[in-house]
């Protein structure tokens, strides 16, 4: 019976010097500062003993393949959409099977369709960018294309992202040319 309380005392230490780490500063005969996590030697100055906490634990996401991380960087991907646009949403699941990483730009106001208008000279919904290359309308294989000359995986690695809220009164999906303005 007293080994096993023994044991159980040693266990519960064991597990006390794991949540915290004691830290200890001196200073030796010749003036050196120290930082030890043993006690210092018996001759040791200035000793100061501080309780370390460990960190938090965070779960940790999953790393994003380095293909992912490549074509991100060198070829983000910019979706504009409009509310209530079938093609708009054919396009982002498109891009969510895919697993591709974008940031998605309700056109819903003014101002928003003159960024579309200003990206990809026109004003098409959905309209992409990658990198530097821009498709407006969806079709399915120059999407592909688009993705595929980025260097994106073909298969989904990321989770899907959720559509983008419209704003209260859309405007119209297309801006008129310059000319007209």
């Amino acid at each position: 019976m007293r080994a096993c309380t023994i044991a159980a005392a040693a266990v519960a230490l064991l597990a006390a010097g794991a949540a915290s780490a004691q830290l200890y500063r001196w200073t030796d005969p010749s003036g050196r500062v120290h930082f030890t996590d043993t006690p210092p030697p018996p001759n040791a100055r200035n000793v100061q003993k501080k309780q370390i906490a460990p960190a938090p634990s965070q779960p940790s996401k999953p790393a994003e393949p380095y293909v992912l991380q490549q074509a991100r960087r060198n070829a983000p991907v910019t979706l504009y959409t409009g509310p209530g646009c079938d093609p708009c949403a054919a396009a982002r699941k498109l891009l969510n099977d895919r697993g591709v990483p974008f940031k998605e730009v309700s056109v819903a106001d003014e101002a928003s369709a003159s960024a579309l208008q200003k990206a990809v000279g026109g004003g098409i919904v959905p309209a992409i960018i990658v990198g530097e290359r821009s498709q407006m309308g969806f079709e399915q294989g120059t999407y592909h294309g688009l993705l595929d000359a980025a260097g994106y995986p073909k298969t989904g690695i990321l989770p899907a992202q959720k559509p983008k809220a419209a704003a209260a009164t859309p405007v119209s999906t297309r801006v008129p040319p310059r000319s007209a303005r």
